[in-house]
């Protein structure tokens, strides 16, 4: 086709991304993204690798997050670190060879943001493709968590490294990895959160569960070093029966630590908590939102309750996350976990008190992180 100037006109082809989600996690950061690509008139394919196969902690993630059902399902399930990772691999390789598209987009740290990275990094020159990794750059240093070496790995993989903040982009240059490719957009899992409160809020889950508002603990466990060993888990719980004597302690048990508590016969230490079912993303908002202090070992409480203004204690030796500290309403309990370090830091925590909404968010968790990462991705085409 001729322009006007009798010149052969370029045809734009809209931009066509693949997005990788795998595990709870993914979701909350790929809903904004997915919605604000259709938005922008590029093209998505959207692969599930079935990491997570609990229907409750990962299919009803669809609706509740108004992502549409995805264009390729793997179903890989569970196993080891190593089984996973090779089924992952195995059966998103003919996936990308069948499509065509312009960016492989990853996030976060689990398997699948590794696996996926793996194979699209092996077929970059021959399928022309690239590597996206949201949430680059983010570092505990703790080599002990899978997690550290799938974050590590994939940012030394990827072509475009999106930061959720200003530490990240220091931690990358501290390895070398500097540049126009790295682009500091923000903490795109706000978006959702920001997108979701107001909903959420209005549930009352709180209410529901007959707590006083402003008046209890909700608590979240599931990291394997915390729930796969009987004497941490022990320690864990004992600190939690031991805020449950100054105010209600709610746990929506994860399964892995329902069955390690079954297991490890750990029934009587639990037995001052309130125990109740995993929640949906929009519930668990509900109930953090209106808690007086939150205990965790999950990135993503620590950063959902600095921009709530919820004092959290982090039940890990480090976070990967220290803006939430540095910045927001985090802090660490004393390493190692004790029962009575758990409990003085809740105690320091309710001292501490909550913020305004918003009043302690980091730099870019302002609820636009998607629009900067699809014009990151638009400007690297």
């Amino acid at each position: 086709m001729l322009s006007r100037h009798g010149t052969a006109a370029v045809v734009s082809t809209p931009m066509r991304v693949l997005v990788v989600a795998g595990a709870r996690p993914n979701f909350v950061k790929i809903a904004p993204i997915m919605r604000e690509l259709e938005r922008s008139g590029a093209e998505s394919v959207l692969v599930h690798t079935g990491q997570h196969y609990d229907a409750s902690m990962s299919d009803s993630f669809f609706a509740e997050l108004r992502i549409r059902r995805p264009d390729h399902s793997l179903g890989v399930g569970s196993g080891s670190h190593a089984q996973q990772t090779a089924r992952i691999m195995s059966a998103f390789e003919p996936v990308l060879l069948a499509e065509q598209v312009d960016w492989v987009l990853v996030a976060g740290d689990v398997n699948s943001t590794l696996a996926c990275s793996l194979v699209a990094a092996k077929l970059r020159e021959e399928r022309g493709l690239r590597i996206a990794h949201v949430e680059a750059g983010l570092r505990s240093r703790d080599w002990r968590m899978p997690e550290e070496v799938n974050r590590v790995l994939t940012d030394r993989l990827s072509d475009l490294l999106l930061t959720p903040s200003r530490d990240a982009e220091e931690n990358l240059a501290s390895e070398g990895i500097r540049g126009s490719h790295v682009v500091f957009v923000g903490n795109v899992m706000i978006d959702t959160l920001m997108e979701q409160l107001p909903s959420a809020t209005r549930l009352g889950v709180a209410e529901r569960l007959g707590l006083p508002g402003g008046g209890y603990a909700v608590a979240t466990l599931h990291r394997p070093s915390n729930v796969d060993h009987p004497e941490s888990l022990r320690e864990i719980l004992h600190g939690l029966s031991l805020i449950a004597g100054c105010m209600p302690v709610v746990l929506p048990l994860h399964p892995r630590t329902r069955s390690r508590i079954e297991a490890f016969g750990l029934g009587e230490e639990a037995a001052r908590l309130r125990i109740i079912d995993p929640l949906t993303y929009p519930e668990m908002l509900s109930l953090a939102n209106d808690a007086a202090v939150a205990l965790t070992d999950s990135g993503g409480v620590q950063e959902e309750t600095s921009v709530m203004g919820v004092p959290c204690v982090t039940l890990r030796e480090q976070t990967e996350r220290p803006v939430t500290i540095t910045e927001g309403t985090n802090r660490l309990a004393p390493w190692p976990l004790t029962s009575r370090g758990i409990q003085e830091s809740f105690e320091r925590a309710i001292e501490t008190g909550r913020v305004p909404l918003g009043a302690r968010a980091p730099e870019g968790w302002d609820g636009r992180a998607a629009a900067r990462i699809v014009a990151a991705l638009e400007r690297g085409r």
